[in-house]
């Protein structure tokens, strides 16, 4: 099963004084107000120092409209942690944002973008420990000329303008109850077939493999692949797909000396017992994926992307409209999530001052 969250205390990590960089998200959701319920609740959860790249304004007035006491204090990376016990530090983002709650407007995506360009350029720069974005609207963004899919395949793009090498980017929905990774993603389920690969498959496993090593400290990482079909295909009689696709995907990761088997059938793969068998379930699609941990960990499941040079993770939730505003928005995904991007990013660093003999 997946490590718990204790199972890196963040009070004896040197990147506790290194603090994480917040995304606004989509200003008119609940991301304001799950990070200013996060920071007021901050001493009791010992969460680790954090900044939010936002327009300090607009965090005021949501405050107010929670009737949240939260102090706003303008600050860099540099002083966010000394900022950090007395007012929520925020690096303003230069740019009025005008949306109001459940009402997203035309300053919406232009800062949400800001948000994460900027806390981008920071975690690579060194200024920050990881990236914690909070929940977009991509249809707000599509509407305003945004080109990727949604935030993972943006953050990857970002990262290879800034340093020239590309990524392979991996969503991973992680619990302490289960970790699940969709191969295929954002993509209307009767196109499934045709992007499912062997290369996507094995490549997809490939990464996740060195990340639960590197960053979650599993020694042997153990895979296992889901089906597409009901049954796993049941020898081919409800599909070719896991024969000639999903198989030799998987004989591809075994040969690399990675613990992987399947294709198994989906629908026994997420009982308690099955889930001891397993460090992270690969599945074909997107619900295939997130339906299992939405069901056994709705209120603290974290999205983390694999593959990057730098530590993201975010809220397993949505802009919720229809509450921003009302105070009755759960942070506690987002609590999760700040707290595995500093024992990741606690991970990294302790690989970092590895001695170069140690990496190779």
């Amino acid at each position: 099963m997946p490590q718990p969250l204790a199972a890196t205390p963040l009070a004896v990590t040197p990147l506790a004084v290194t603090p994480l960089a917040v995304t606004l998200g989509e200003p008119a959701g609940i991301g304001p107000d799950i990070t200013l319920a996060a920071w007021a609740r901050r001493s009791e959860l010992e969460l680790p120092p954090f900044y939010m790249h936002a327009d300090p304004a607009h965090l005021e007035r949501r405050a107010r409209t929670l009737g949240l006491n939260v102090p706003i204090e303008t600050a860099t990376p540099a002083t966010a942690a000394a900022t950090f016990a007395r007012a929520l530090p925020v690096m303003p983002l230069g740019i009025t944002v005008t949306a109001e709650p459940g009402k997203p407007d035309g300053s919406s995506a232009a800062a949400a973008i800001a948000s994460i360009d900027r806390a981008v350029a920071d975690v690579l720069a060194g200024k920050a420990s990881a990236v914690v974005t909070n929940p977009v609207a991509k249809s707000v963004l599509y509407k305003a000329g945004f080109k990727d899919p949604g935030h993972t395949e943006y953050l990857a793009r970002l990262s290879f303008e800034a340093t020239g090498d590309p990524a392979w980017p991996v969503m991973m929905l992680w619990a302490p109850e289960v970790a699940v990774v969709p191969v295929t993603i954002h993509i209307p389920f009767k196109d499934v077939p045709q992007h499912l690969t062997r290369d996507l498959i094995f490549e997809t496993g490939r990464v996740v493999a060195r990340d639960l090593a590197d960053r979650f400290g599993i020694e042997r990482p153990r895979l296992a692949v889901a089906g597409l079909n009901p049954h796993a295909g049941e020898d081919g009689t409800l599909g070719k797909e896991d024969s000639l696709i999903v198989r030799p995907a998987i004989e591809r990761l075994i040969a690399d000396g990675i613990d992987a088997r399947g294709p198994l059938p989906a629908d026994t793969m997420f009982h308690e017992a099955a889930r001891r068998t397993y460090d992270v379930a690969l599945c074909m699609y997107h619900d295939q994926a997130l339906i299992p941990i939405k069901t056994l960990a709705f209120d603290h499941g974290v999205n983390t992307t694999l593959g990057l040079p730098f530590v993201r993770t975010s809220p397993d939730h949505g802009t919720a409209f229809d509450i921003a505003g009302t105070g009755r928005a759960d942070p506690s995904s987002l609590i999760a999530a700040l707290k595995l991007a500093a024992r990741l990013a606690a991970a990294d660093a302790r690989k970092l001052r590895k001695p170069a003999a140690a990496l190779a």
